[in-house]
């Protein structure tokens, strides 16, 4: 088994109930509560900023150009394609300007902030990467599956494509390739701190979920 596959398994439960959250069935029917998705987006969209700074630290930390080249590539596409999905999302759902740069961050948002600068300020590849890799694999993990049709509302739909598409796909398919190469090189120290941040990851997924229904 590789070492991803290894670390999702360890948190299976957690994992599972992110990938089969009502949030999941409700985006996918387009049943999404209004003040449930705009709570949703508001709190996400607090992720960016930090969420870049790690795919900087990630790019500076890498060992192989390669590796840069593609944090570089997906960087590009979270400040663009994705920030033009939150600010048209915001528009339609009338979420004023305050509340999209500075919400009230709940429990779950502040602790996941936490978690990418810390490891962010490791300076350390692999825990860069377990957390990317947890952020990516669950959202292609639940947004992946087979349906007649999309919602008709575009901030349903969108998000789900966002995270659907082949070069996500295979952004997330070199990002665990990436995590497995790493972890195998690694001594026991090192893979037991990659799996720490991994657990921690999925854990803060799990509890983000459970809270926009709060």
């Amino acid at each position: 088994m590789s070492f991803s596959s290894e670390l999702r398994q360890a948190c299976a439960p957690d994992w599972d109930a992110c990938v089969d959250h009502r949030f999941v069935r409700e985006i996918f029917s387009g049943t999404v509560p209004p003040e449930v998705m705009r709570r949703y987006l508001t709190q996400d969209y607090q992720f960016i900023d930090g969420f870049v700074s790690l795919l900087g630290m990630a790019i500076a930390t890498a060992d192989r150009f390669e590796s840069r080249i593609r944090f570089a590539q997906f960087a590009a596409m979270i400040t663009s394609d994705e920030n033009t999905y939150f600010q048209r999302s915001f528009d339609a759902l009338g979420v004023p300007d305050a509340e999209r740069r500075h919400p009230v961050l709940t429990a779950p948002t502040a602790g996941f902030q936490a978690l990418m600068k810390h490891a962010a300020d490791s300076a350390d590849y692999s825990a860069c990467l377990a957390v990317l890799t947890v952020a990516e694999w669950l959202y292609l993990s639940w947004a992946d599956r087979a349906v007649e049709e999309l919602p008709p509302d575009f901030v349903h739909a969108e998000w789900i494509t966002l995270h659907n598409n082949d070069g996500f796909r295979t952004f997330v398919t070199w990002l665990r390739s990436e995590l497995d190469r790493v972890g195998a090189a690694a001594d026991d120290d090192g893979r037991a701190e990659a799996a720490a941040f991994f657990r921690r990851a999925v854990t803060l997924e799990r509890a983000f979920f459970d809270h926009i229904y709060e």
